[in-house]
């Protein structure tokens, strides 16, 4: 079973506040090849893997409900603590092998959830649901514009004249001990002050005072014109939404 890792054109914490994002996949994977079991649960991690890949295999097998264990090689090129979603591609694999070998009936949104589920279980982290759904659902050549809402997903061609490229900064990333918990938090926080289920639903209007809310509010406007962008072959205004997103992750 193999899942892809991601990258986010567009679109950053917006998922948790039921909005839109942009996300693709890359040519980096997880795979997890084995054979069912009575119940024990046998991986050996041909790359690495650490205590919470194991915590996030046990919460994929508890979500998912499957009686069956699972003896399989788990290989992954996604680096871990790199931001292109290593332990969602993790979770996504191991899923699809339980679901295989358990013999359950699960959709992809059921998989993708029951490992959005898992992910935080095993690491604390409450994440949005854009990383797993990315997973499974990724298109070749092609953007997936997600309603973190009603998890529509539409996919986007890539103009063939653009190419995206993913650079390692040199630095680490981990969302653990992180300020992403304090973040949502706070986005919660400021959607309740407004009367609001989500900061999805608030007005520019609404969000003037609050940075994060502001954020959120020109981050779910971005993603959709960037969106049309695409479908278009318009990168002049791609990429004044790209550069008009960092600028609003920076400041506010």
């Amino acid at each position: 079973m193999r899942a892809p890792g991601r990258v986010n054109l567009i679109g950053d914490h917006t998922d948790y506040n039921e909005g839109f994002v942009l996300p693709i996949a890359i040519d980096l994977d997880c795979r997890v090849r084995g054979r069912g079991t009575d119940g024990e649960l046998r991986l050996r991690w041909l790359d690495g893997g650490d205590a919470n890949s194991e915590r996030i295999a046990v919460a994929v097998r508890e979500r998912l409900g499957a009686e069956s264990g699972l003896d399989a090689e788990v290989r992954s090129t996604v680096p871990m603590g790199s931001g292109l979603s290593s332990s969602s591609a993790l979770a996504v694999a191991l899923a699809y092998a339980f679901v295989a070998v358990s013999e359950l009936d699960a959709d992809a949104r059921a998989i993708a959830r029951a490992c959005q589920a898992a992910e935080t279980d095993a690491t604390g982290v409450p994440g949005g649901i854009m990383d797993q759904l990315t997973s499974v659902l990724a298109r070749a050549g092609h953007a997936l514009l997600i309603d973190c809402r009603s998890l529509d997903v539409v996919p986007i061609p890539i103009p063939r004249e653009l190419g995206i490229v993913a650079v390692h900064s040199g630095l680490p990333r981990t969302l653990a001990g992180s300020a992403y918990a304090e973040r949502r938090a706070a986005c919660e926080a400021a959607a309740r002050r407004l009367g609001l289920d989500a900061l999805r639903d608030a007005t520019p209007e609404q969000a003037a005072d609050d940075p994060y809310a502001r954020h959120v509010v020109s981050e779910n406007a971005r993603v959709l014109a960037a969106a049309d962008a695409l479908r278009t072959g318009d990168l002049e205004t791609l990429a004044a939404a790209v550069r008009a997103s960092h600028a609003s992750l920076r400041d506010d």
